[in-house]
């Protein structure tokens, strides 16, 4: 089994952003894009054991984590295609890859399997919904608005990090000691840096161009196998909602003892679970 320590790092310049990425394994690429308010480092526990059989790649989103924040381009469908464009640089740009996406990343990886549909073999999303779909329900959380509003956020959370960060990390989870405090310093390190809370916060004002373009990526159904997931104690089965909304192959669980930080709440569950879909989805 590989061990963090044995986790590679690298950082390089792709579609004018600057992206730092985590890669361990060998093996068909499983790529795994995280959400807000984390960075490839939620995956911690599980890519050891998913790089036994792949080649696991898991890169900072633009604007997040040790990634560069530019000033624009946080619609999911630019953010897929620096993912694109990473995979590329990697020697991937050829390959059917697997694709995992949680919080902001679950809309990112339907965005990157809509505009690259013959390039991904399956998709698993966790703990998100996607925008302009079912879209009564989508702006119901009140961080969502708030993060919606400019500049604001940035100056009252500013030098308040680790106290509204972690609001977000025991309230969301089932257990809050899941995410322990060197995950939570890990992510107060990188979401207190320059920029850092804008680059956030940006996801979210990227609201409604998300929408318009979700709505027009659902004309086409994906057909790709999709593995949808929720939190017992978050989102419970809307992902799963959104997903047969866009998409013609879907499988989905609410699962036990789970808020919204399933790949750490959960690891073994998400390994085991995750690797039989793919299995089956070969």
């Amino acid at each position: 089994m590989v061990a963090h320590d044995d986790l590679e790092h690298g950082r390089v310049r792709v579609n004018g952003v600057k992206l730092h990425y985590v890669t361990a394994g060998d093996g068909p690429p499983l790529v795994l894009l995280h959400g807000w308010p984390q960075t490839w480092y939620e995956w911690r526990d599980v890519i050891p054991q998913l790089a036994d059989e792949y080649t696991v790649i898991a890169p900072d989103l633009r604007g997040l984590g040790d990634s560069e924040t530019p000033v624009s381009g946080y619609d999911k469908d630019t953010v897929a295609t620096d993912v694109r464009a990473l995979l590329d640089h990697l020697g991937h740009g050829d390959d059917a890859i697997a694709l995992v996406g949680h919080d902001w990343g679950m809309p990112t990886a339907y965005a990157y399997a809509a505009q690259y549909r013959d390039h991904v073999r399956a998709l698993c999303v966790l703990e998100a919904g996607l925008p302009g779909i079912n879209a009564d329900e989508k702006r119901h959380l009140w961080h969502t608005r708030f993060h919606s509003v400019r500049d604001l956020p940035e100056r009252l959370v500013a030098g308040r990090e680790r106290l509204y960060l972690d609001w977000f990390y025991s309230e969301g989870a089932y257990d809050p000691a899941a995410i322990d405090d060197a995950a939570r310093e890990e992510y107060v390190r990188c979401y207190s840096r320059a920029g850092g809370l804008r680059g956030g916060f940006e996801y979210y004002r990227a609201f409604d161009t998300d929408a318009e373009h979700n709505r027009n990526h659902a004309d086409a159904p994906l057909e790709m196998p999709v593995l949808a997931l929720g939190g017992a104690a978050s989102f419970r089965d809307r992902p799963i909602r959104d997903m047969n909304a866009v998409a013609t192959d879907v499988e989905g669980e609410i699962v036990d003892r789970a808020g919204h930080w399933i790949p750490e709440e959960r690891p073994a569950y998400f390994v085991e679970r995750l690797t039989d879909f793919l299995a089956d989805a070969a």
